[in-house]
C-alpha cells in the first residue's frame, strides 16, 4: 500500500529548505491546513512507516538520524 496524498505532501514539505523563522510554520498552515502541533506528530509517525522509508529515504533517514540527535540530548 502506498502513502496517501497528506504523507506525501508532508514528506515534500521536509525537503524544502525555508529562508527564515515562521516561514515552514506558515507553509505547514497554508499549504497543508495542519497546525503545526499535528503536523509534527504526523511527521514523527510517519518517520516509523516502512512506506515511506520506501517512498523517500533520503529525506526519512535523515529525520531520524535529527530525532535520534535530540532524543540523545536529553
Amino acid at each position: 500500500m502506498d502513502l496517501g496524498r497528506r504523507e506525501r505532501d508532508i514528506l515534500a514539505l521536509e525537503r524544502r529548505g525555508f529562508p527564515g523563522p515562521g516561514a515552514k510554520e506558515r507553509a505547514i498552515r497554508e499549504e497543508l491546513g495542519l497546525a503545526p502541533v499535528r503536523y509534527y506528530q504526523l511527521l514523527n509517525a510517519l518517520l516509523d512507516d516502512p512506506r515511506a522509508l520506501a517512498a523517500d529515504p533520503v529525506t526519512v533517514n535523515r529525520l531520524r538520524r535529527v530525532r535520534e540527535s535530540r532524543r540523545s540530548e536529553r
